[in-house]
């Protein structure tokens, strides 16, 4: 790949570390950077293999009333159907990264698109919540075979300012295809049942595979060193009980298990980091890790795009539930976060080679910023539109000017005998920060929905609350479909029970956008004093492209 020597251009990643063809001009070289044989349709085929993942982590979302209604479901349960595609998918993404590493990428992208379609299947037509979240955590684990292997091919075919615009590309495609899910669902859920938000997967993903047998090349840059299992074990049970454990812990009665799956992820965590340390053939390279264009870009990812899964997440329950959209409406307000993510992501691309990745870090975050705070501000009780569409549209282009930014320096700053760490990093920042922001979001909104609604029971006239027993108020503290099923068996207290529901609800929501305004703010610090600025960072990259170990610490000066 191509390593820059002049201060206007783009460091490159590290494939290879050889210089890049250049044309030189005023004692300063332009970095050309390569691309491989019919790079185009390579590309689409890793866009498309992408975009199976990024599909499946949105459909879900517009469908949870339904699935609720239709299944009884608690708050809860509809938060773990919401959840369990990324947590399969962020669950297993290092460790089937680190196995295609070894043993073939597109062996590993093939095998994931073809187990992608029967958990699709089984997710359409599952019996019971139960069986629909095993169905969603199954398909993220396909994914998770998948997923890592495109960014880790762009890694290891494109390098220089191309590779660049391929990251840029990848990414905002893919986010894109994401929250478009939503639309397509919504326009679903109006001809058929909620099962057929799943059924968008098969044939994407059987067109997919034919185009990547095709041509994607069968072997690039593959590494021999054994894989670390231990690792990618403990890497999966550390994953899966943080996860288990954010979603439980605002769960009544549930206080004990999410203690215990804390302390499983605290254990698993240790273990990790201690066998990282040890091992001969590390799993997931500390050292490489510790790198401040590594570490700050892997954390500002996970809050950057976990700020999508969590806006879509939120944003979908409040249209339906609280402004009474139909689905299809719901999915189509979000076409402003799409939009936006498409038109920002190639913009941001250019500005990372022209001002360095901190400066289009922090600019992603302000508008991911000002997007929760017109959440908080003016997504309430009879709100028109217009502030849904704009709080949307600066989530989209926030995401879209900070994703190649956040994915461009992971793979930059490692060897690409490691591209699969890289790539790994980079879906998990976007599912581990999805996973996390909607279990937070999620917990949270559980949590003041529950508050509130007791709230209004307890403030009831005493003889409405002399017909609340034990088990209504549970039903209603449930969820707000349960809600709404108490107020359809007492129609003469319909209305007021619909009305205290839809502002429990917003009393909830409104917890969980203040939330999204900390992490927001939190994600921007750390951002700002650790990440290096342009100069340096061009700097750290040219010395790891030249096996250098640079720098993993200090501000960001």
């Amino acid at each position: 790949m191509g390593v820059v020597r002049g201060s206007d251009s783009s460091a490159g990643g590290a494939a290879g570390g050889a210089t890049a063809a250049g044309v030189t001009g005023g004692g300063a070289a332009r970095v050309v950077g390569t691309a491989p044989a019919r790079g185009g349709l390579v590309l689409v085929a890793l866009i498309l293999a992408s975009g199976v993942a990024n599909l499946n982590l949105s459909v879900a979302n517009v469908a949870l009333p339904s699935i609720g209604e239709a299944f009884d479901a608690s708050q809860t349960a509809l938060n773990l159907v919401a959840v369990g595609f990324s947590l399969g998918l962020a669950g297993s993404v290092l460790y089937l990264g680190a196995l295609g590493d070894r043993y073939g990428r597109k062996r590993m992208l093939v095998l994931g698109l073809a187990l992608s379609i029967p958990a699709a299947l089984l997710a359409a037509f599952a019996p019971s919540v139960e069986v629909l979240f095993l169905a969603r955590v199954f398909g993220g684990i396909a994914a998770g075979m998948a997923y890592p292997t495109t960014l880790s091919l762009i890694a290891a075919l494109w390098s220089g300012p191309k590779r660049v615009a391929a990251i840029a590309l990848w990414s905002g495609l893919g986010g894109a295809i994401s929250a478009l899910g939503p639309l397509a669902s919504g326009w679903l859920l109006g001809i058929f049942d909620w099962g057929s938000v799943f059924l968008m997967t098969p044939p994407l993903a059987a067109i997919t595979l034919v185009l990547v047998l095709v041509v994607v090349p069968a072997k690039v840059n593959e590494n021999t060193e054994p894989v670390d299992n231990l690792g990618g074990v403990l890497s999966v049970v550390l994953v899966a009980s943080l996860v288990l454990a954010i979603n439980f812990a605002a769960v009544p009665g549930a206080g004990v298990l999410a203690i215990v799956l804390g302390s499983i992820a605290v254990v698993a965590g240790v273990g990790f980091v201690l066998r990282q340390r040890r091992a001969a053939n590390p799993l997931y390279d500390l050292q490489v890790a510790a790198r401040r264009t590594f570490w700050v870009a892997a954390v500002g990812g996970i809050i950057v795009f976990g700020s999508l899964m969590g806006a879509m997440y939120i944003g979908q329950l409040f249209l339906q539930n609280v402004l009474g959209y139909t689905a299809l409406e719901a999915g189509a307000s979000i076409l402003p976060a799409a939009l936006l993510l498409i038109l920002a992501s190639p913009v941001s691309s250019r500005l990372v080679i022209r001002f360095g990745a901190r400066v289009v870090f922090l600019l992603g975050f302000a508008f991911c910023l000002l997007g929760f705070v017109t959440m908080f501000v003016f997504w309430d009780v009879g709100v028109g539109y217009l502030p849904v569409g704009v709080g949307y549209a600066f989530v989209g282009a926030g995401v879209g000017l900070a994703g190649p930014p956040a994915s461009r320096s992971l793979t930059d700053s490692v060897p690409v005998s490691r591209a699969g760490m890289a790539s790994g990093t980079s879906d998990l920042q976007r599912d581990l920060g999805g996973s996390i922001m909607q279990s937070v979001l999620g917990a949270i909104l559980t949590a003041g929905y529950a508050t509130a609604i007791a709230r209004s029971v307890a403030s009831a006239p005493a003889d409405v609350q002399s017909q609340i027993t034990s088990g209504i108020q549970a039903q209603l503290q449930k969820s707000f479909d349960g809600a709404i099923s108490i107020a359809k068996q007492y129609p003469q207290y319909s209305d007021g029970i619909v009305a205290a529901a839809r502002q429990s609800f917003l009393d909830g929501a409104d917890w969980a956008y203040a939330t999204g305004i900390l992490t927001m703010v939190i994600g921007a610090v750390v951002v700002l004093v650790f990440y290096p600025r342009r100069d340096r960072e061009h700097e750290l990259f040219r010395s790891y492209a030249s096996g250098g170990a640079g720098d993993s610490g200090g501000s960001s000066t």
